[in-house]
């Protein structure tokens, strides 16, 4: 995967977790055609950034803190 295509992908992920559409990371690490660790990754990223991404265990799902 090239940067281009990373950060891509990244924004996208970010557009999930605004629309609260993010629930399986295993579900995008599959449509991207990366590893789970990919995409933990690309999160970490967007929180390295200054988003503030949380994960909710009650509803499986990430999202923004505001």
């Amino acid at each position: 995967m090239t940067y281009p295509e990373r950060k891509e992908k990244e924004k996208h992920l970010l557009y999930l977790i605004e629309q609260k559409r993010l629930c399986s990371i295993e579900k995008v690490a599959n449509d991207y055609g990366c590893s789970i660790r990919t995409v933990k990754r690309m999160l970490e990223n967007l929180r390295n950034e200054g988003k503030t991404i949380v994960y909710c265990r009650k509803t499986s799902k990430y999202f923004l803190e505001e």
